[in-house]
């Protein structure tokens, strides 16, 4: 029971933690009266470098002091002598709750503390009453560890630069032998609160993760050459468990550390600074807090998801660290941001069914989105912030659904601004469950046969979906699933009427290696995600089954591109937009035509950039890159590929000339005008230009034209052909905080030959 300093040893684990806590005790009473010796990992564990006084509120208090919602409870589930420093949260198959313990972050002058040793220990909660009453350590050796995540056999564990795996496949609850290094290269030398984080199984069966904006990381298997690895800076992560593959899945934003899928597979995290909400669409390149992308051929940058951010207009979002004025709290509570949790557990009223969590960090509140459907995405609107919590020391980092419909909530616990510069408290830290009523109990999955699981996967209950699916690969993964079992899957995703539930035993197929060519030729007939999935699990299974990539490629070639041309579902079309970035279709020129063709398309938030993502390199590759943007209905896709002609007019000047050419026998005024602008922005800081060939009989051509807009762009472009732009607005250019860093190098070259 919490608060039990020593529990009945039931098994020989409970006795060896009985061990465990009374030399905790022991030692912390030690270090009242001895002189800490920093190389010590349990010395730093008890040393507290924060000096705030009065220090944290009871947790018993602030859970009855905190604002919550008519009907909801704040439970205590677990708090400080029992945990302390929870960094990151995780569920295993038996509804147990593993917590990262993080003692080696460290204040602002040491980073991380290069003595302290991290924790991952497990919370049971048997009678399901809300609090612990069990406690288990299950490794104390972690270096550096940011997040932990259970399946196939063993515990996976980001402990920078490495993300590792722990095995523990007779599921003792003790490591069967030293951590195997996955990868390595994850930035360690100056990231802090910027660290690779945020582990979780994804319902492709992939490990995703995260990354913050100040670490730059070469990924890659231990000893891996630097050409093999795969750069990361910001954004999401994935990595395959068996394939051993490592990719970037969106990239961008600041510091993101929170994420969550929605019922039907769609991934959205959360961030700080520049806008909270992001659907992670695979592919994407976000807006950055600073910095330009890693690739200068982007342009421009797709913008969060949400319509609002959490703090007042007309204030700077650091005026937060000064003082919260009442308006800012009115609006969210601030710029930062930690855990996102899409509440789906079937067991709170129906108005919380997929409304966005987030803790806000100096809020100290709960904001709360709802997720409206917009063109090919969605957009987050805000809703009022439904839990404040009344301890001035809560710093909420995660939620994470409980197997019950509950929502757990670790606390860091502390007295500093988000980034914790001036010194950090360990030896608190709380685990709260957030419930309504009274929750049933609910099965473990781990003690359930095929058929109950299968009952898991129809209920309203998303969390307890989840963990059956993760069951059912950790069987397939250890050999014990039957055939039967493959059998049940299959007729629930062909026949199941909803399609929410379809989706769920397509998944689990998946992340079996099941799932087989009628199933994938069903689901690209079937409901809208159906189609979506279809496409991404289709190019996922292709990489690896050569009998499925058989009937893949043919697919690519021939039916995908009439898909894409009556497809009347945009979110679909998107999912194409991403395939043409997938190595399987970097060669689908006609995919990329066809959708280029979409002109319902050209206002949406996604699409526009995300096929210019995928068609870019085709600039320098594709003889037919030219003919396919002169046929586009997409202006911003024209514009932008206009710009990367202009570019490389200097070493390859017929492909701007080709555009020309074709722009000159007659398309839309809009795409020309694009077109034009394109140019200019590709000539943006140069001084003088030579004229591209032919370039005076359009130009005569296009200076009577009926728009001005028009007529502007061409004498602009007269002007840099003749006598050159004044070096005035070249020297803007050049010092331009807001030019992207291609036109301040043109710009800086430009000043030097005109000296």
């Amino acid at each position: 029971m919490m608060g039990s300093m020593f529990l009945a040893p039931e098994s020989q684990h409970a006795f060896r933690e009985d061990c465990h806590r009374l030399r905790w005790i022991l030692l912390s009473l030690a270090m009242a009266c001895l002189e800490i010796k920093a190389a010590d990992p349990a010395s730093i564990r008890s040393l507290n470098t924060e000096r705030a006084a009065p220090g944290p509120m009871p947790a018993l208090e602030n859970a009855a002091r905190s604002s919550l919602p008519p009907g909801f409870r704040l439970q205590v589930f677990a708090a400080e002598p029992d945990v302390h420093q929870p960094i990151a949260m995780a569920l295993d198959t038996r509804g147990r709750l593993w917590v990262a313990e993080n003692y080696s972050y460290s204040e602002q002058q040491v980073g991380f503390h290069p003595d302290a040793r991290d924790r991952i220990v497990i919370f049971e909660d048997a009678d399901q009453d809300g609090r612990f009453d069990r406690r288990t350590l299950f490794w104390d050796g972690a270096e550096r560890l940011t997040s932990i995540e259970i399946g196939l056999g063993g515990v996976w564990a980001i402990c920078a630069p490495q993300l590792v795996f722990i095995p523990d496949r007779n599921q003792d609850d003790v490591p069967d032998g030293a951590p195997e290094i996955m990868l390595d290269g994850f930035d360690t030398q100056s990231v802090r609160h910027n660290v690779a984080n945020g582990l979780r199984w994804g319902p492709d069966g992939w490990l995703y993760g995260r990354h913050g904006i100040l670490g730059k990381s070469m990924v890659g298997a231990p000893g891996a050459p630097e050409a093999s690895r795969v750069s990361v800076n910001t954004g999401i992560w994935r990595f395959h468990p068996i394939r051993r593959v490592f990719e970037r899945v969106a990239v961008g934003t600041t510091n993101p550390w929170g994420m969550d899928w929605d019922a039907r597979g769609e991934l959205f995290f959360i961030n700080t600074v520049i806008g909270h909400l992001w659907h992670a669409i695979p592919g994407a390149h976000y807006r950055r807090m600073f910095g330009d992308d890693s690739d200068p051929h982007v342009y421009e940058l797709i913008d969060q998801h949400a319509d609002h951010v959490h703090w007042a207009q007309g204030e700077n979002w650091t005026d937060v660290r000064k003082q919260l004025s009442d308006a800012t709290m009115a609006a969210g509570g601030g710029h930062a941001h930690s855990g996102l949790l899409i509440y789906q557990g079937g067991q709170w009223p129906s108005e919380w069914n997929g409304k966005v969590l987030t803790l806000n960090f100096h809020g100290r509140k709960i904001n709360r989105d709802r997720l409206e459907r917009t063109g090919s995405g969605f957009t987050g609107r805000h809703e009022p912030d439904p839990v404040s919590f009344a301890d001035p020391w809560f710093r909420g980092i995660d939620l994470l659904a409980a197997p019950d419909g509950s929502v757990f909530i670790s606390d860091w616990s502390d007295a500093g601004e988000c980034h914790d510069h001036d010194g950090i408290h360990r030896t608190s830290g709380r685990i709260y469950k957030l419930t309504y009523g009274q929750p049933a109990r609910v099965p473990a999955p781990r003690d359930l046969d095929e058929r109950a699981l299968i009952g898991l996967l129809q209920g309203a209950n998303e969390g307890l979906a989840r963990l059956a699916r993760r069951e059912w690969i950790n069987r397939a993964h250890r050999g014990a699933a039957p055939e039967s079992s493959r059998t049940a899957l299959k007729s629930l995703a062909l026949n199941a009427t909803d399609e929410i539930i379809r989706l769920r035993a397509a998944w689990t197929l998946h992340g079996t290696g099941s799932l087989d060519t009628e199933l994938w030729k069903r689901m690209l007939r079937g409901g809208e995600y159906e189609r979506v999935w279809a496409l991404m699990l289709g190019e996922d299974r292709s990489c690896t089954d050569p009998g499925f990539a058989e009937t893949f490629g043919p697919f690519v070639s021939s039916e995908l591109i009439s898909m894409a041309e009556t497809e009347s579902s945009a979110r679909v079309r998107l999912a194409m937009a991403s395939l043409l970035q997938r190595p399987a279709l970097k060669s689908a020129a006609g995919l990329a035509r066809a959708l280029l063709k979409r002109g319902e398309d050209a206002k949406d938030h996604n699409l526009p950039l995300m096929l210019w993502y995928g068609v870019k390199e085709r600039a320098a590759t594709d003889p037919s890159f030219v003919e396919m943007i002169l046929e586009a209905r997409l202006p911003k896709v024209q514009q932008l590929a206009a710009r990367r002609l202009a570019e490389e007019i200097d070493q390859a000047p017929q492909g701007l000339e080709r555009l020309l050419a074709g722009a000159q026998k007659g398309i839309p005024d809009e795409a020309l005008h694009a077109i034009l602008g394109g140019i200019a922005d590709g000539f943006a800081g140069r001084y003088r230009i030579p004229k591209p060939g032919g370039w005076d009989r359009w130009a005569q051509a296009w200076e009577n034209h009926s728009l001005e807009a028009i007529r502007t762009r061409v004498k602009d472009l007269n002007a840099l052909f003749g006598d050159g732009r004044a070096l005035a607005e070249i020297r803007k250019v050049a010092l331009s905080g807001a030019a992207d860093f291609p036109r301040r190098r043109a710009a800086l070259r430009s000043l030097i030959e005109a000296r």
